[in-house]
């Protein structure tokens, strides 16, 4: 028996499949301007006569009107990052279009949360924005700021750090150092919003940034107490939605 967990999110969306004890497929797909397709998509490649329950997140989980249930992304992260560490006692997720810290109790549940979803600064989308302008690959962004030195990035604006980063380029600023400020830009901020919560236990990142080092030690850094990750971080908030469904079946049986 398996279940699906199915995240639409605002820039990819993500599912994996769930045995009970560990994830057996996993898929990704960009959300571009249809995610009611990108959802339904996803959703098909990855359903087999096995399924016996699905889960759908994120913001688009409403799309998919097969889903057994549709769950929110606090609780579905938080599930998802606790499965794949269980000493972790807060998240905090950088997704494409927001950023989010959820504080979990020794047993694992949500007990608060915060969420910023009104700018773009601080996100997925901002990173991806600035490495366009540094015509780099985020792919390659962990050897890309190897052995560079962060130059600070006064705005947190889209649209004006993208004038700062031009001017700095026009003055013949090295684009690793940019990049690197930009990554402890986001970072600072990242941090800032977290802490909000009275963090104090170990802390686990999720969201697409969370695939890179740089991004996971330089939040560390910040925040000073020590931040997980995993090779499924990006993933965590379908591993949680599949998790809550495989349990529902269980109780039910």
């Amino acid at each position: 028996m398996f279940t699906l967990g199915i995240d639409s999110g605002s820039t990819t969306t993500k599912g994996v499949l769930f045995d009970g004890e560990k994830i057996v497929r996993t898929g990704i797909l960009p959300t571009s301007a249809n995610p009611r397709d990108s959802i339904h998509k996803l959703y098909q490649s990855l359903y087999n006569d096995e399924v016996a329950y699905t889960v759908s997140t994120g913001y688009g989980r409403e799309l998919l009107e097969t889903a057994d249930k549709q769950i929110t992304e606090i609780t579905c992260h938080a599930r998802g990052a606790a499965f794949l560490n269980p000493t972790i006692r807060a998240v905090v997720d950088i997704g494409g279009q927001d950023c989010k810290a959820v504080l979990l109790d020794n047993g694992l549940n949500v007990v608060d949360f915060i969420m910023n979803d009104k700018c773009a600064a601080g996100t997925g989308r901002f990173i991806e924005v600035m490495m366009r302008i540094l015509e780099e690959d985020i792919k390659n962004i962990d050897s890309f700021v190897e052995g560079h030195e962060p130059i600070n990035i006064t705005s947190m604006c889209t649209v004006f750090a993208e004038s700062e980063i031009v001017s700095l380029l026009a003055k013949g600023a090295d684009k690793g150092d940019i990049a690197l400020g930009i990554i402890n830009s986001i970072c600072r901020r990242t941090s800032f919003f977290a802490q909000k919560l009275n963090l104090t236990g170990d802390i686990f990142f999720s969201g697409g940034l969370a695939q890179f080092e740089i991004f996971r030690s330089t939040l560390e850094s910040y925040l000073k107490i020590p931040v997980h990750t995993s090779p499924l971080s990006q993933y965590a908030g379908a591993i949680g939605a599949a998790v809550i469904g495989y349990n529902k079946v269980k109780r039910q049986a």
